[in-house]
């Protein structure tokens, strides 16, 4: 059971109760549902507010729906899921009956697998909604660090998407450990309570207590809640004489958790074995019949004084249904320390013998009793282990596999048992337990029909744990080699799963082995990963189509209800940034929680480029989930994305701050797709800045004029800010070849964003009579406002161009379109160059400019050198300065002047 706490009064929680209370009102009102992570220490008060919560609800006639992590249960896929549904069974009859089956099978109530892509988050959401039809629903989940991997995913899962319904789940998680993976909102930290509130909550629950005790527990309780209860003892006496046995006997230096554990241990040895022995037997298995009925059964003997024995000891109580529920988890902790081995081994062999042949625990509690080596029960394991992984718990799966490997006899079997739970472990997002297990597996011979899954097991840790790419070209080429041969075990699918590991590894680090190898296996590879391969490769030239085909994939995946291998479509849409809102829901209504991290990174890249520039930060807790998780190269990415907001809004501070930080790893990885990346968005803050040369010299080096390079797959996004920047710099010539390239390339075939950014290219270059036909054409192609970006930067350009060209009513609308755009994204820099557009905009037309008499002595020897074709480095060695420095000047002349480009600078100084 969960934390003990609500017997104490709630004191100095107001903030979090009117936190929890506001979600409650709002959602029996039918506004909308909420989503709270209460994460605080043991003993802190967590348990205390959820039973706070669950009370006021059914008062306020909520359906309360709620569960307990049980970390007996852990290893049990859905566990918990199970638990808290099984109140709404019935409910279930209302399911279309592709997502009753899905859910039904996930939880065990119906035999067979589920469909590949099983779509249990979703039927669980629409089993709330039933539930949600007849009145507010709450659901509690406590001690979420203990709530097995696959329940915990959909958790996570019906926490992003209850805001539709009246619905409000409240979580509580230890603060130690990763229990918050992928939550996509900060917890609730349930802090330590003030001087005052603790002292105020130690008199209520020990009012005899000595004053000099009272200083002694308020300082060793450090404001924890459980502590003030627990540390003063129990004994009348020693309250009496102001006698506080813990901090005299524990030294200091261990954690509090430790020493309330120990508090709690002195009471479990002070107990009568038959007692002791049973709360060993509920705290291994709480869910076992473990209660009064099985005490008085005779077993232990003398029941009468073993129920008494523990009802005095305060460590745990009988509730209503005759059940044992500790106080707290850490009693749970302290029963199992004070055990000892051959006492827990014997309480498992018990627990086992009371479950059915077919109850997943009785196989945990038998190979948990196992002493040395025992074959069948291995085999047993393993079949369990690769059964709850078909079903979706590749952790579960992982844990008996391992479990497994220990109990088996032959090291070849131990090698195959632990490369599967390597696989198993990283597809569970434990990559630092896969990390481990490959380590050991390297300690003997890899057997050589497992080698290709030991090869990806590898790869996948290496990607995306250590962030190395290296093993990628050294291992899969072989491993696919072997997989394709005639004959070849199949391995559920795992040629698919090498491919796109070769995909990522070639895309990111631009290596053209990869390319090479997926060619030459493109006839055993399905029509996904050679749509990720085309639009990935060589865009210029191989992805011509590729949104179109995209469209039709989706749609036939859609209509089969079946999204095995749907990370490959979302990543070929991330290609063509073609990864909507549409898109990803679908997936990620329907597809299983391991592709989480690539559903974030599509939707951090796909909110920056069309304007939804408020989920910023959300880049950056997605890093550090990535990072608590072992998904480094998850967290490298998310923070390259971030970059990107960082650019646009000209935070060049900001920017240096995460290349300091992602850059030199993603250097010693080979990850072009970083580096170049980072160089181009210093590009687009000299943009922002005004700093247009250094912009040009920055884009050059990923793209030279006229030529959109192989091993670019991205070379779209860069490609209008080479134009833009090479026309601000009076660099006509490069700029026009560019575009020529681009339409010898049919970029705008490839996707709708390539088809705009072309577009935009040819209108910012076209001559002063086609100009206004070319924006036209640019702002009709299909889609184009949602680019909001691209589209503002386009309308300044534009709005400056019909500014210079005298009409001034089309100027000043397009200017001011454009400035709502970038004060919506809040991009300062480019909100300063649309407000210098319409100060000149503003001025008489026989006076366009302000008078050069206006500039520095310095700074109009600058523009008159500038205006004649000079570079800044050229200019810089006319007037012995550096080349930052003229760059700097023209950023303070341009506004003066009412220019917005170099080309600009003649003009404007002759009409002055």
């Amino acid at each position: 059971m969960g934390s003990g706490q609500g017997d104490r009064t709630l004191v100095g929680r107001r903030r979090e109760q009117a936190l929890l209370e506001r979600s409650l009102d709002e959602a029996r009102s039918g506004a909308c549902g909420a989503a709270t992570v209460l994460r605080g220490e043991a003993g802190i008060g967590k348990t205390a507010l959820l039973e706070w919560t669950a009370t006021r609800a059914r008062r306020d006639g909520f359906t309360v729906l709620r569960v307990v992590g049980s970390e007996s249960e852990s290893g049990i896929a859905f566990g918990a899921l199970h638990r808290m549904l099984l109140p709404l069974r019935e409910d279930s009859r209302a399911l279309p009956p592709h997502q009753r089956l899905a859910l039904e099978r996930a939880l065990g109530l119906r035999d067979g697998l589920p469909p590949k892509g099983f779509m249990v988050g979703a039927a669980a959401l629409a089993l709330l909604a039933e539930q949600a039809r007849r009145g507010p629903v709450l659901i509690v989940v406590d001690d979420l660090q203990w709530v097995d991997p696959s329940s915990a995913a959909v958790f996570v899962f019906l926490h992003q998407r209850i805001v539709g319904l009246p619905v409000v789940m409240v979580c509580a998680s230890r603060s130690d450990g990763c229990a918050l993976e992928g939550w996509p909102a900060h917890p609730v930290d349930v802090e330590a309570l003030s001087g005052e509130d603790a002292r105020t909550l130690l008199r209520r629950r020990h009012p005899g207590l000595a004053a000099g005790a009272v200083r002694r527990v308020l300082a060793a309780a450090a404001g924890n809640p459980l502590a003030l209860a627990e540390l003063p003892g129990r004994s009348v006496d020693e309250r009496r004489r102001g006698v506080v046995p813990l901090p005299d006997r524990l030294p200091d230096r261990l954690p509090l958790g430790s020493r309330l554990e120990e508090v709690f241990a002195r009471r479990v040895r002070s107990l009568p074995g038959s007692a002791a022995r049973v709360l060993l037997l509920a705290a291994l298995d709480d869910a076992a019949a473990v209660g009064g009925d099985a005490v008085r059964s005779g077993e232990q003997g003398g029941a009468e004084r073993v129920l008494d024995a523990i009802e005095a000891s305060g460590l745990a109580r009988w509730d209503a249904a005759g059940r044992l529920v500790f106080r707290h988890p850490l009693v749970r902790s302290a029963v199992l320390a004070a055990a000892t081995d051959a006492e827990r081994r014997s309480a498992h062999r018990s627990l086992a013998k009371r479950l059915r042949e077919d109850d997943p625990r009785r196989l945990l509690h038998e190979a948990a009793a196992a002493e040395g080596q025992d074959e069948r029960l291995a085999a047993r394991l393993q079949a369990a282990g690769t059964r709850i992984a078909l079903r979706g718990g590749d952790s579960e799966g992982a844990m008996l596999l391992d479990r497994a490997a220990a109990l088996g006899t032959g090291p070849g079997d131990r090698a195959r048992r632990l490369t599967w739970a390597a696989v198993m472990s990283a597809r569970g997002g434990r990559l630092a337990h896969a990390a481990e297990l490959l380590r050991e597996i390297r300690r003997g011979p890899v057997p050589e029909d497992i080698a290709p899954l030991f090869a990806y097991a590898v790869v996948y840790v290496d990607q995306s744990h250590h962030v190395d790419f290296a093993s990628s070209f050294e291992l899969l080429p072989g491993a696919l080699e072997a997989l394709t041969a005639p004959g070849a075990p199949d391995f559920g699918g795992l040629v698919e799963q090498m491919a796109f590991k070769l995909l990522l590894a070639s895309a990111y680090t631009g290596d053209p082995r990869g390319w090479d190898v997926l060619e030459r296996h493109r006839e055993h590879l399905s029509p996904a990963v050679r749509l990720c391969h085309r639009a990935w490769a060589d865009p210029p030239r191989t992805a011509h189509g590729a949104e179109t085909e995209l469209r039709s994939l989706v749609a036939r995946v859609a209509a089969r209800r079946e999204t095995a291998g749907a990370w490959l479509l979302l990543w070929a849409a991330s290609a063509v940034d073609a990864a909507d809102d549409e898109l990803r829901r679908l997936f990620d209504d329907e597809h299983t929680y391991a592709t989480q991290g690539s559903v974030g990174k599509a939707r951090c890249h796909q909110a920056f480029l069309r304007g939804r520039w408020d989920a910023a930060e959300e880049c950056l807790r997605e890093a550090d989930t990535a990072e608590e998780l072992g998904y480094h190269c998850n967290a490298l990415l998310f923070r390259h994305y971030y970059a990107h907001f960082l650019a646009g809004r000209g935070d060049e501070r900001g920017l240096r701050a995460v290349r300091a930080r992602i850059g030199p790893v993603a250097a010693s990885a080979r990850m072009r797709f970083v580096t170049d990346h980072l160089d181009r968005l210093d590009a687009l803050a000299a943009l922002a800045h005004g700093r247009h040369e250094e912009a040009y010299l920055l884009l050059r080096r990923i793209m030279p004029p006229g030529r959109l390079p192989r091993g670019l797959a991205w070379f779209h996004l860069p490609f209008f800010d080479f134009v833009e920047a090479s026309l601000r710099c009076g660099r006509r010539a490069e700029a026009l070849a560019h575009v020529a390239a681009g339409r010898a390339a049919r970029m705008d075939s490839v996707s709708a964003h390539h088809a705009f950014l072309l577009a935009a290219a040819v209108a910012v270059t076209a001559d002063d009579a086609e100009s206004d036909a070319a924006y036209a054409a640019a702002c009709a192609v299909p889609g184009a406002g949602e680019w909001v970006f691209d589209m503002a930067r386009l309308r300044l350009l534009h709005g400056a161009g019909l500014r210079r060209r005298g009409h001034r009513a089309e100027a000043v609308a397009t200017l001011h379109a454009a400035l709502r755009a970038f004060q919506g994204l809040r991009a300062d820099p480019w909100v300063a160059q649309c407000r210098a557009e319409l100060r000149a905009a503003d001025r008489p037309s026989n006076s366009a400019a302000v008078p050069a008499g206006e500039l520095t002595a310095q700074e109009l020897r600058v523009a008159r050198l500038v205006s004649t074709g000079l570079t800044n480095k050229e200019v810089g060695a006319a007037l012995q300065l550096s080349p930052r420095t003229i760059g700097a000047h023209l950023y303070r002349i341009f506004p003066k002047l009412g220019v917005t480009s170099r080309a600009a600078l003649a003009g404007a100084l002759a009409d002055s």
